[in-house]
């Protein structure tokens, strides 16, 4: 999918608690979107309207249809990258959404469930085919959703992204895990990683921003981490360090 070739961006990595309150979540979400710049792309945690909340499973799943509609109205002139769980034909899956000036522009299911977590018990896995770039404003953009950034081979899949965004619930005994991977993605894909985790207590709270040669810069107290996307530092690494991405 492609819409248009501008550019002038900011990159935006969230970092906020998720808590028993989908609508306060909501609220939080749409709060740091209207505060971050116009034309920005923004990556919230994974699933951090509700939580993994199994014991309300079926209030989370139905949470989606607000959302959906709140952020669809926050998206003009933003660009904005998270994952909800939705129910499709009496399945749920966890689904990664980009809402861009009102619409759903992309939407894939979780490819590959953590199933130490025992998400597998809980929501249906999605397909690799379905993890590719969309080019939305003229960035090219791939979406790994948490437990994939440990699968290699779907770091091939996003070859030639301008930016990766890794919206995550990543445990916090695991924290140098993420931290080395998304690093590691950035570099081997040289391109930019926009990570996102959540502030709960029990994840790595290592939200932040990687560039293509590599510099990381985690949100550490900030609900939102912004810097400006600049595509000649993707073509000039590229260029530098010639490993045959386009």
């Amino acid at each position: 999918m492609t819409t248009s070739k501008k550019s002038g961006y900011k990159l935006c990595s969230l970092l906020f608690d998720t808590v028993k309150d989908y609508n306060a979540n909501l609220q939080t979400l749409l709060e740091l979107v209207g505060n971050a710049s116009k034309k920005s792309l923004i990556v919230a945690p994974e699933v951090c309207l509700t939580g993994f909340d199994y014991e309300n499973y079926d209030k989370a799943v139905e949470f989606s249809h607000i959302a959906n509609e709140k952020l669809k109205i926050a998206s003009k002139d933003k660009i904005i990258i998270l994952t909800m769980l939705e129910r499709r034909d009496e399945e749920v899956f966890n689904f990664a959404k980009i809402f861009y000036n009102g619409e759903v522009v992309y939407e894939r299911a979780k490819a590959k469930l953590f199933r130490f977590g025992n998400e597998h018990k809980y929501m249906s896995e999605g397909s690799d085919e379905d993890i590719k770039i969309v080019e939305i404003d003229g960035i090219k953009i791939g979406i790994l959703i948490c437990f994939e950034l440990r699968f290699k081979t779907l770091w091939q899949k996003l070859e030639g992204c301008d930016v990766i965004a890794v919206p995550s619930w990543w445990g916090v005994l695991r924290i140098e895990h993420f931290r080395v991977l998304t690093q590691a993605l950035a570099i081997i894909n040289q391109c930019y990683v926009v990570a996102s985790d959540s502030q709960n207590k029990d994840c790595t709270k290592m939200s932040g921003i990687i560039r293509p040669h590599g510099e990381d810069e985690r949100n550490e107290n900030r609900a939102c981490l912004e810097i400006i996307y600049d595509k000649k530092e993707i073509t000039l690494m590229r260029k530098y360090m010639d490993v045959g991405i386009g």
